[in-house]
């Protein structure tokens, strides 16, 4: 499995959430804390949004270790970002290492991510490719079950892109979830699948912690809120918390806790969503599939 973070508040440098703090999406992509193999050295990605010139995001993607890359660690240094998705990846077996399945992927104005797998994938793509509008079966250029669930997402959006808010994002995740589950079970695959989905259309942003396996725990998902996010000179960083329904101004989803200070990092509880609309404003809601 992967590792990810999504950031939606005031303008941020990638590198504070990146490389700075102590478990930084870097430090994870080769010493991961909350899975047991630590290594996530298949590639990596950033996206983000420059609302200024248009709504589609820029992202950058990489085969190379994430750890070992100048050119993002010089990106990251001189980039701000009000929005933003970043990905480390472990491929999973069989799954080839390219440029084309790094996350996050991105078609229009969406970016999404994916950290699990869905189980007996090869056993229902023809099914999966087959339930989808032209447009979206010719969008699909890699090879990961992650780009194909996209697709799946962006096939049961029931309103035009520029239209959807932050409901219509969850409703079509939650589709998505619900069809690939129908799919595995009539294939007879009893394996659990894991579906921690983060998708943004640039305003927005949903993210999921799902298991199929009833009792089995998703992979691990945590949040903060506050005030801001902010990295001081001696390198410890801080999320300035806000007492209980006060209105945020930095929102972080991750697999991991990014500093020590568990306080601040709640976890998303199994089989929920978490939803951050353009205000910021935060919810947590179960999964009823």
């Amino acid at each position: 499995m992967c590792r990810f973070l999504a950031y939606a508040g005031e303008p941020l440098p990638l590198a504070d959430l990146l490389y700075r703090p102590v478990n930084s999406l870097i430090m994870q992509s080769y010493q991961a804390r909350e899975r047991p193999e630590p290594l996530n050295g298949d590639g990596f990605g950033v996206g983000w949004y420059v609302p200024d010139i248009d709504p589609t995001p820029c992202v950058q993607r990489s085969i190379s270790p994430a750890w070992s890359n100048r050119n993002l660690q010089n990106l990251a240094m001189k980039t701000r970002a009000p929005l933003m998705f970043a990905h480390v990846r472990a491929a999973s077996p069989g799954m080839v290492v390219s440029e084309l399945n790094v996350h996050p992927f991105n078609y229009d104005r969406f970016m999404w991510m994916h950290n699990g797998a869905v189980a007996g994938f090869h056993l229902i793509k023809r099914r999966l490719r087959e339930s989808l509008k032209d447009e979206f079966y010719n969008m699909i250029q890699g090879t990961t079950d992650s780009e194909h669930a996209f697709a799946v997402f962006l096939n049961s959006l029931q309103v035009p892109f520029g239209e959807a808010d932050g409901g219509d994002l969850r409703r079509a995740l939650a589709e998505t979830i619900a069809r690939l589950n129908e799919w595995t079970r009539e294939a007879k695959i009893t394996e659990p699948s894991y579906y921690n989905f983060a998708v943004t259309d640039g305003r927005a942003m949903i993210v999921s912690r799902y298991c199929s396996a009833e009792g089995v725990a998703g992979a691990s998902l945590h949040y903060a809120r506050g005030h801001s996010f902010e990295c001081r000179p001696d390198g410890v960083c801080d999320m300035h918390s806000v007492g209980g329904h006060e209105q945020a101004a930095a929102v972080i989803v991750s697999s991991e806790q990014l500093t020590d200070d568990a306080e601040d990092w709640p976890d998303v509880p199994d089989n929920h969503t978490i939803t951050v609309m353009p205000d910021l404003s935060v919810t947590v809601e179960e999964l009823k599939l």
